[in-house]
């Protein structure tokens, strides 16, 4: 049973008004690159909806939530506040929201970092989230473009952008995010090969 309805309402009261428009955008645009890249558009929708439901949540909070229910933090996350809600929403999702999908769950997890070897559902929440139509950052346009032409063009392309801007301003990148960055790139390589031969 689609359950979308009801999570709307809880997040209408969870999130900030950007936040929740945000989320509402990016639902949308995870349905219309799944229908593309043919990943289940139903489940990409209700990901895309709650992909950010403790976004707002004090830190503290968020931290707090994870050490009650186990979440085992590596030094990065623990170190990098700004993560949280990615890992926080994972466990969120399934106690408060009941999703079970671990599809689904890992791609709220890691739709802030990315990771190697996501799965095309993980890969079209972490573009969606980029390319959301209230995004007006210097070159959404170009991802938007890379989205529909190949999920891992466009992960390249945000990713390049998120790393490079992480080291200007000597911060932490998490080794998922390189990871993701490097299996992406090895993607398009791998496709070009086979194209070449």
């Amino acid at each position: 049973m689609n359950r979308d309805a009801e999570y709307t309402e809880v997040l209408r009261g969870r999130l900030t008004e950007k936040r929740f428009v945000h989320s509402l955008n990016v639902a949308d645009s995870a349905k219309e690159l799944a229908l593309i890249y043919g990943c289940d558009p139903e489940k990409a929708y209700t990901v895309g909806l709650i992909h950010d439901c403790c976004k707002d949540e004090p830190a503290g909070l968020q931290l707090s939530y994870m050490i009650e229910n186990c979440v085992e933090l590596s030094e990065w996350e623990i170190n990098v506040p700004k993560l949280y809600h990615a890992m926080c929403g994972k466990v969120y999702a399934l106690k408060e929201f009941g999703v079970t999908d671990e599809d689904m769950l890992n791609a709220v997890r890691y739709h802030t970092t990315g990771r190697k070897n996501m799965s095309l559902l993980e890969k079209v929440i972490f573009i969606a989230d980029f390319i959301s139509a209230e995004r007006d950052y210097d070159g959404v346009e170009v991802m938007r473009e890379k989205a529909k032409r190949s999920l891992d063009e466009a992960i390249v392309e945000g990713l390049s952008f998120t790393i490079k801007d992480l080291i200007n301003s000597e911060k932490i990148v998490h080794p998922d995010t390189l990871d993701a960055y490097n299996d992406a790139v090895f993607n398009i390589q791998k496709l070009k090969a086979g194209e070449s031969k």
